[in-house]
Formats: C-alpha cells, sequence, structure tokens
C-alpha cells in the first residue's frame, strides 16, 4: 500500500479535489501492526531510488537507527484492517481500483469466482481491478474485460 501511496502522492495535482484514500486488507494481525506503524529496517528500502527515499521516508535515530518510518502524509492515505476475503465485508465501495496480487492462486476455481463477482460489486462502473501475473479471470468471470497483462476494467 505503501508503494501505491507513493505512487499517487507523485502523481495527483495538488489542490485538484482528489479523494485518494487506501484501504490495506490482510488476514494477519501482525502484519497490520507492521503497516500501521510504517518502521522498516534500512535494508527493505534499500531498492527505493534517493529522491523517492528522501521524499516519503525519514531516518531512525538512537534505538531506531538503521530504520525509517513512513512520513506521516503517506501514513495518513492509508487504512489497515483485517478481512477475510471469503467472509463478510464490511467495507461497501464503490471503489475505483482493487489490487488483489498472487492471492487467488490459493483458491479453487469456485471460490474464484465467488471473489471476482465480489469484487465486481464493490467497483465502480468501469474501475479497475489489478491481480497477480500468473493469476486470470479465464473461465471465471465475465465480469471484467481485460485491458492489460494483469490489469481488468469492470464492464459496465
Amino acid at each position: 500500500p505503501y508503494s501505491i501511496a507513493m505512487v499517487l502522492g507523485e502523481n495527483l495535482p495538488p489542490g485538484g479535489g482528489w479523494d485518494a484514500r487506501i484501504l490495506a486488507t490482510v488476514l494477519d494481525t501482525n502484519v497490520i501492526a507492521t503497516g500501521r506503524a510504517g518502521i522498516y529496517d534500512l535494508e527493505r528500502v534499500k531498492a527505493i531510488p534517493g529522491p523517492r527515499l528522501r521524499r516519503w521516508f525519514r531516518r531512525g535515530t538512537g534505538r531506531n537507527a538503521g530504520r525509517v518510518r513512513v512520513v506521516p502524509e503517506l501514513r495518513q492515505m492509508i487504512r489497515f484492517r483485517q478481512l477475510n476475503l471469503m467472509a463478510p465485508w464490511p467495507m461497501r465501495g464503490p471503489f475505483d481500483v482493487i489490487f488483489c496480487r498472487n492471492v487467488v492462486i490459493y483458491f479453487d476455481k469456485a471460490r474464484q469466482k465467488v471473489l471476482f463477482d465480489r469484487f465486481a460489486d464493490i467497483l465502480a462502473d468501469g474501475g479497475h481491478l489489478y491481480i497477480g501475473h500468473s493469476e486470470s479471470l479465464y473461465r471465471v468471470s465475465d465480469r471484467f474485460e481485460l485491458i492489460g497483462k494483469s490489469t481488468y476494467r469492470k464492464r459496465l
């Protein structure tokens, strides 16, 4: 979610009336806690180009030396929540974009169909769904059209 937030922060026009918010969900509460804290070892961010790293992270000092923290502006864009994809969802949408990468490969085709239908139900008309490169909606859902290698648009 922080990578998505960085791209949004770097590309949305300032003062353009955008309401960019990210809902980051996962089942594991430890991952949620790590995401909310936004604190990472320097090793985890070493591949981020220097200008981007300087803009979105602050180096730790004292007991946090060797670590970085995501700047508040970025952390405020994201809400971390626990979510079981196959249980009832507390969110209503509509969402403009859903990223669900490298998750559905763990579900059988029947569960994939249920999940993709749920995504279509909560996406805005024309909304986008991004899935992993090893995943496909082929013979699973006809509610989306393929517009890129792993990018789909909700059919109107």
